[in-house]
Formats: structure tokens, sequence, C-alpha cells
């Protein structure tokens, strides 16, 4: 035995009880306006004693569940029991462990906890996780664990059930940095993060806390006003030229919002992002109300994925992650350079063990069949869409020409798209490692190597068969890679070379 049972942090009690009455200000302060908009003052006094009950009733069920939450790390697994009226024993063992990480929301941040998260590579639907212990304490935890995983043995104990010198894990340092990212980068990256999430949160609340305040009535209102309605006339009235000013600024306020709020969101999750290459692997540090610590051993690096959008290509701007067992907030992609230009993501890779392709890679084209076939597809199903509107509109006595011309621009982008695909989206097989390019607005470089994947299959349809293309896909932990529509005979050619790397690896001999 590592050690002996533990509780996490008593101070977890004041944090659950106040992140349990956050949630419920909201709701509180919505109930208090629309009482004082209806002057129903009464109504408003009795939310003061109705919260401070429910804020009573939250830290005694925090006090119970504390109280029959334990934990330890024995030898052969980590170990959990909590439950009140049911008790639950769940138990990890080391070599279903994929990582170790630690996360600080705001409240716990201020009063010097971490939630530590053990993972094990199943979607994040099966991991474990301890909230809150002192941030120590989950160094501490982090570190033992990671040496028992990558040791896979039990350590020398001594008679007082320490472990011995000689075994303790030493914790993680801080190393060399590869990849940093400043205000000015993150304003710039925050730029190109167009969102307009903020409109949604506006609408969802409308629509939430109806019962509370009649913003539907407000808009009925507004435009039933016989002043608005005259201001909507006189706007009609104006010239062209106003009118057309007047839908720009609208669209200028629209961009404007969208990128305050990606400049918002890229400032909360990014905030001091660091990552550094540590005697244990690789360290990410990031967050501005919700900080993250993540370490991943270089060895769990199963492929790479360089990705942009169809604006930060333009300007160089690309973006690096890794493909792993483990998780990063519910995703197998870690982001570890999320916006850097391609010469900061280079040293990155080699570090990870790839290389970027150079120009003596030799990329396969898939089959033009297979980019025809799928565009075909897309036209006939718009086809058949406008002969259903074309038989609408003659039942109405309505011209239908207009509606068959259609086809025409639709046909013709359907040409030009594939076309593109066809030309840029490419796959190749170096000595070490297997790449695909693909993706016309947004492209998506990923890279495996080879002797990491575990399967290669090959599947053909219908078509596929007639026309002489077929998909490889390959077996890959922690994602997918698959080639679709190559020619039949580079798929075939393509596999065997990746058979013979599985094949020829002792995957006994591979770490973890």
């Amino acid at each position: 035995m590592i050690d002996e049972w533990r509780r996490v942090s008593p101070l977890s009690i004041a944090a659950t009880s106040a992140r349990d009455l956050v949630k419920g200000l909201l709701p509180a302060a919505f109930v208090l306006f629309g009482a004082a908009r209806s002057e129903n003052f009464a109504a408003a006094w009795i939310v003061f004693p109705v919260l401070l009950a429910i804020l009573g009733l939250q830290l005694g069920v925090a006090w119970l569940q504390w109280s029959r939450q334990r934990y330890r790390i024995g030898a052969n697994d980590v170990r959990l029991e909590q439950g009140v009226l049911s008790r639950s024993a769940r138990s990890v063992p080391y070599d279903r462990i994929q990582d170790v990480s630690l996360e600080q929301k705001l409240l716990p941040r201020l009063l010097g906890l971490v939630e530590v998260r053990f993972e094990t590579g199943a979607g994040g639907k099966e991991e474990l996780r301890l909230a809150y212990v002192p941030e120590a304490e989950g160094e501490r935890l982090r570190e033992v664990v990671r040496s028992l995983v990558e040791h896979a043995e039990e350590p020398v104990a001594t008679m007082d059930g320490e472990m011995a010198e000689e075994a303790r894990p030493t914790p993680a340092e801080s190393g060399s940095t590869l990849f940093a990212m400043g205000p000015r980068r993150l304003f710039i990256y925050g730029l190109f993060s167009f969102s307009l999430v903020i409109f949604a949160v506006i609408l969802g609340a409308a629509q939430q806390f109806d019962f509370l305040f009649d913003f539907w009535g407000w808009a009925d209102d507004f435009v039933e006003d016989e002043r608005y309605r005259g201001a909507a006339e006189a706007l009609a009235g104006y010239s062209l030229a106003a009118q057309v000013a007047a839908a720009l600024y609208a669209v200028l306020t629209v961009i404007v919002v969208g990128m305050a709020s990606g400049v918002a969101q890229v400032f909360v999750r990014d905030w001091g992002f660091l990552l550094e290459r540590t005697a244990k692997g690789f360290r990410r540090r990031r967050g501005l109300l919700t900080k993250t610590d993540v370490v991943m051993p270089v060895h769990r690096v199963q492929a790479l994925v360089v990705s942009t959008g169809w604006l930060r290509r333009r300007f160089g701007w690309h973006g690096l992650s890794f493909i792993s067992l483990a998780q990063d907030s519910g995703k197998s992609d870690h982001e570890v350079a999320p916006f850097a230009k391609m010469l900061e993501i280079a040293p990155i890779a080699v570090e990870a063990g790839f290389a970027l392709p150079d120009q003596d890679v030799r990329w396969w084209r898939p089959a033009p069949a297979y980019y025809f076939v799928r565009g075909l597809a897309v036209t006939l199903f718009v086809f058949v869409l406008l002969q259903i509107a074309v038989i609408v509109a003659a039942a109405e006595g309505a011209r239908i020409w207009p509606l068959l011309l259609l086809i025409v621009p639709v046909a013709a982008w359907q040409a030009v798209r594939r076309w593109y695909l066809w030309r840029v989206e490419r796959h190749a097989l170096d000595a070490t490692q297997v790449l695909s390019k693909r993706g016309w607005l947004s492209p998506r470089l990923q890279i495996a190597s080879r002797v990491k994947l575990h399967s290669a299959a090959i599947t053909q349809g219908p078509l596929g068969r007639w026309l002489g293309y077929c998909d490889l896909k390959l077996g890959l932990a922690g994602g997918t890679m698959a080639f679709h529509g190559l020619r039949r005979q580079d798929a075939y050619a393509l596999r065997a070379e990746v058979l013979k790397s599985i094949v020829a690896a002792d995957l006994g001999s591979l770490p973890r």
C-alpha cells in the first residue's frame, strides 16, 4: 500500500456550496427584477430567506458528501469511495490511466484548491475526479500516479509506509519553453476567432426567463408603437444611399461584436498559455478563470494535427494539436500551439518525434471518379428539390423557368469545388509516418507514426467497386485516420506498407 485513506480538503465544502449558490444568483436576480417591475415588493422580500435556507441546505449536503468521501493511492490502482445514501466505490488500475491533469476554476483557485482528473482514455466517460484538494496535494498525486503508471512496478516502501527515497517521484519542474502566447498574440488570435455566441446567450436567456419578464411583449410594443412605426416609415423614405449605409452599419456592428466575443473567449480560455518541454513530457498551462495544468508524456503522442482557417491561413497562422488517448476538455486533440507560425510549429513536432512534410514527400491523389460521384449526387439531390418546387409553383400559377435555371449555378459550383478538392486533398507515406491533407476552406494536415497504428482496412461500396476507388481506414489510438476515394492499386500499396511497419514493430517493447 502506498497511501492511507485520505479525504479531500475541508475547504471543498465552501467551494462546492459557493459554486451551487452562484448558479442560483441569476434566477434570483431575475425574480427580484420581475418583482420590482411589477411593484410586488412582498415577493422580493421572500427571496432572501429562501436563499438563506438554500445556502444552509447546500452547506449541510456538502458536509455530508465530504465526510463520506475518501480516496487512496494503492499499490495497483487509484480508489475512490463516495456517497451518502447510496455508496459507490471506484477503482482505476494504473494500466488504464492515460493522463493526470489539474484544473482550477475561479472559486477553488481563490481558496488554493485544485481538481485532479485521472483520465482513462474512454471519451471522458470514465474519468476519476477528486474535487477539491490543496495545490500541493494535487501536484503530489499527479507525480506519484505518473511514476506508478510509467514504471508499472510497486515502489520500495519503508517501514512507516512512506516511499523510499530512490523511488520517490520528482516534481514536474519547469523546463524549456517551446511556445507561449502573450496578450498581443491572444488579441490577434481573438480577432480571427469570430463568434456570435453572445447573441445566442441573449436569445437563450430571453426564452428561459420569459416567465419573469415579458421580453416578447416589449418587442410587440416596440413594433406597434406609433412613434417607432413613424421612425420606420421615415427610414423607408430615405434615399437608397442612406439605406445602404444603415445596412452596412448593421453588418459592421455584427462584425465588431463577433470579434469582441472572440477576443473575450480567447483571453478567458488561453490567458497565460505556456507549453514547456520537461523531463516528464510536454507541460501545458493556460486559463484566466479556469486554469488547467496538463502534462503529456512524449511517448503517448499518437499523431499530430496542423489546422488552419479560411482567413487565418492567408496570414500564415496555423494551429498544432496532439492526438492522444487522454482527453482535453472532452476532445482527444490536445491544443499545444493553437495560433502559431509554421516556423514555431516545426520544433514542437520534432520534440514529439514527428517531422513536417518536405519537398521530397510523394503525395497520392484520390481517384477523380470519387469526387465526380459526390458532386453528381449533390447536384441530383438539388435537382429533385427544384422539381418539387416547380410542381408547387405550377400549382400556384407562378413562373417556373427561373427555378429550373438554378440547377446551372449549383452544378457549376459542385464541379469547381470537387475539382479543387481533388487538387488539394492528398495522402503520403514516408519511412516513419503517414500523412493526410484534407479540407477546402479549413485545411487540415494529420501526421501519424506508422509503428503506432493498430490496423489498416479497405472498404468499398457498389460504386467504388464499379469505378475502381475505395477507402483506407487506419486504426489509431485516440483518433481516426481515413483516406477516402483512393485508387484501388494505391490503397492496396499503402496498406501493404503500413502493415509491414505494424508487423515489424514489437508492440510489447513500445512505451505504454
